[in-house]
């Protein structure tokens, strides 16, 4: 333990490892707050002047546990477990990000007290969807506030990332962002193998390691608007649709990771993006409560064609009594 940490700091973790471990001796105390046992006395002497109730345990030890009638002081975090909280509540509440929401509004509290390294990024946390499905992999807090500080720092990382079932890949990257999309978290950042964006999944992410290279994020970057327009690019069949609205009517229906929206003539939008999944991608464009038209690619037009005839044989159908 850091040897400029105050004798008032190291008595608030001497509560805390005391209500955590009940009948903890002074010598265990001591290893625990990286002390001699003497110094742990010593501590446990200023929570007493402070009027808190610690009491000591009879036996040949002579342990400590916090007695009744104990006022508890504010809740301390360690980074790591602050951001787990913040994650878990971003995930599993659709209004978290909103100060109005009673959710949203304890959220916001916790998030002014953490450490600026770790506050600074939550905040820009904007989009918040459903929570996770059951079966989808878990970010490690841990890792994850390692990937904040990387990115707050500047500092290049080399990374053991999973492929599937392929061998695990190592890669240098500088992180720009770490990001919260659709219940699952995103590093943002530059590949120095491709020479190129990368956009990477924490929960695939199994090594880090801080290098000592730093860098030069880009100025006024926009990460989840890059990580969206990323994502809904470099897929095999490309997406050319043409909808009968504006810009502005089409971005309330189209999300970003749909792909990109261009002016066309006549006040209507092209929809600009590729995919991997046709029958998928038809889906998503059949919410367009505004006329469309598939102009490319000849897979999407196919999956559309055939997703709007099964929408017509399920309307035809008779209704048995």
């Amino acid at each position: 333990m850091a040897h400029d940490v105050s004798p008032t700091a190291r008595a608030l973790l001497a509560l805390e490892v005391i209500q955590n471990s009940p009948g903890i001796t002074a010598h265990r105390l001591g290893e625990r707050l990286g002390v001699t046992q003497r110094a742990a006395r010593r501590y446990v002497a200023i929570l007493r002047e402070a009027d808190l109730p610690i009491e000591s345990v009879s036996g040949p030890h002579g342990g400590y546990r916090v007695g009744r009638g104990l006022r508890l002081p504010p809740l301390m975090f360690t980074a790591a477990e602050a951001m787990g909280l913040v994650m878990a509540v971003l995930e599993g509440h659709r209004n978290a990000a909103n100060p109005t929401d009673l959710v949203g509004s304890a959220l916001a509290k916790i998030v002014r007290a953490l450490p600026e390294r770790v506050a600074g990024p939550v905040r820009v946390f904007r989009e918040v969807s459903t929570p996770r499905a059951a079966h989808e992999a878990w970010a490690s807090p841990e890792l994850t506030t390692q990937l904040i500080e990387a990115c707050t720092a500047a500092r290049r990382l080399r990374l053991g990332y999973r492929m599937g079932k392929a061998a695990d890949r190592v890669m240098e990257v500088d992180p720009w962002a770490v990001v919260l999309r659709h219940s699952r978290w995103y590093l943002l950042g530059w590949s120095h193998a491709r020479q190129a964006l990368r956009v990477l999944r924490v929960d695939r992410i199994v090594t880090i390691e801080a290098l000592p290279d730093t860098f030069t994020p880009p100025q006024e970057l926009d990460a989840l608007r890059t990580l969206e327009e990323h994502l809904s690019q470099g897929w095999t069949h490309p997406v050319d649709v043409l909808v009968d609205a504006t810009i502005e009517e089409t971005s309330r229906w189209v999300p970003r990771s749909l792909g990109r929206l261009e002016p066309d003539e006549e006040s209507r939008t092209r929809l600009r993006a590729t995919t991997d999944e046709p029958d998928w991608y038809a889906r998503q464009l059949a919410a367009i409560p505004a006329p469309f038209r598939v102009i490319g690619s000849r897979e999407l037009q196919r999956a559309t064609a055939a997703l709007g005839q099964r929408l017509v044989q399920a309307g035809e159908a008779e209704v048995s009594t």
